[in-house]
């Protein structure tokens, strides 16, 4: 029935529903107020975050992003947390965060670009990441050996040198096929900085997987002992890629259930849900992540993979039909401190058991809680 327009022959007619399911479903969509920020009340990031929950747009899906982080860590069931992180957030500032979620025990399993872990070690051999302009002169900067991300600056020869520690580290392993994860294990074992990501995942047990290792200044590194490696007729390290696949995957088989965690998108993104499709080769079909969300830039409309949504993925199997999910399209330098100071200042590591993961070459042979 169409809306009637009452009194045509006044100028004050009104309009108004005289169909009683029309009028019931309309009340039934104004029933929930957009709540209104109050920043008087606002003391802590997790008070700000749980306000954004109450809003609109991005403010909306930053605060369901961290209901479903909260979600994750409190269920009783106990999911296996992957973090897949890509894009420049170690030369964006979010080095320490990324660290103090593995250090606090947030996530179990990390599953990264070969630059953020380059960018890390870079740091962790006591070089930085500098303020830069992005309209600097690119030309000028190349005859000064620096670098741009956007706008950050870092130091060419420092890269080179250590590139090149890489390859000089790689002469003092086995020569032999290696994962990422056993190799970045070793890696992390060659420096000392607390602060650092892979330090701090070595320490805590928790298995960090780079998938396109080669893409990445490691890679070039590797490259570079391979090259010394053949001109002198001697064996080299290699990584093995599809050995990741099988490390991964038997993380995701074993665990009672999984939870993924995008920052960005790219490879480790794919990675982390491509271990969960994977799991028909060991006859099982895990159902797919339990919980996930997404803080990204990239949009839907393209088509790619880095801005695909969770319901898409759930075409795949990769993520559960009954998930809980959410996504914020919001600059991760911008998103990620504030999810993760919620769970950070709300401590919901607390009563979360730490995963140990007992592992015989490629095999895993075992996954508990502490």
């Amino acid at each position: 029935m169409p809306v009637k327009l009452k009194n045509k022959k006044d100028a004050s007619f009104s309009l108004r529903l005289e169909d009683p399911r029309k009028i019931r479903i309309k009340k039934q969509l104004l029933t929930k107020t957009v709540k209104q920020i109050d920043l008087e009340k606002t003391g802590t990031v997790a008070d700000l975050v749980e306000s954004y929950a109450g809003m609109s747009i991005q403010a909306r899906n930053i605060g369901r992003c961290a209901q479903v982080f909260e979600k994750m860590l409190t269920d009783p069931i106990r999911p296996t947390i992957l973090l897949g992180i890509a894009g420049p957030l170690i030369a964006g500032g979010l080095r320490k965060v990324i660290r103090d979620l593995i250090d606090y025990g947030l996530v179990d399993v990390v599953v990264s670009t070969g630059a953020i872990l380059y960018q890390d070690l870079y740091q962790a051999r006591g070089f930085q990441h500098f303020v830069g302009d992005p309209e600097a002169d690119d030309r000028q900067l190349r005859d000064l050996l620096v670098d741009r991300i956007y706008d950050t600056y870092v130091d060419e020869e420092k890269f080179w040198e250590t590139d090149c520690w890489v390859g000089k580290f790689a002469d003092s392993l086995e020569p032999r096929n290696y994962s990422s994860r056993e190799f970045l294990g070793l890696l992390a074992g060659a420096v000392k900085d607390p602060q650092s990501i892979l330090v701090t995942a070595r320490k805590r047990g928790v298995p960090v997987f780079s998938p396109a290792l080669n893409d990445s200044s490691i890679g070039i590194g590797l490259t570079e002992h391979y090259h010394r490696m053949k001109m002198a007729g001697l064996p080299r390290v290699a990584i093995d890629s599809i050995r990741d696949n099988y490390e991964l995957t038997q993380i995701v088989v074993k665990s009672r259930a999984t939870a993924a965690i995008y920052i960005a998108g790219g490879v480790p993104k794919n990675y982390i849900n491509d271990s969960v499709v994977m799991s028909y080769i060991f006859g099982r079909d895990t159902g797919g992540h339990r919980y996930c969300f997404q803080l990204t830039t990239d949009s839907p409309h393209w088509g790619g993979l880095s801005g695909s949504t969770l319901e898409e993925a759930t075409s795949w199997g990769k993520v559960s039909k009954q998930a809980t999910r959410a996504m914020a399209f919001v600059e991760p330098t911008v998103s990620l401190p504030l999810v993760a100071a919620h769970a950070l200042q709300k401590k919901l590591y607390r009563n979360r058991p730490r995963l140990r993961f007992g592992w015989e070459d490629d095999v895993l042979t075992g996954l508990s809680s502490e």
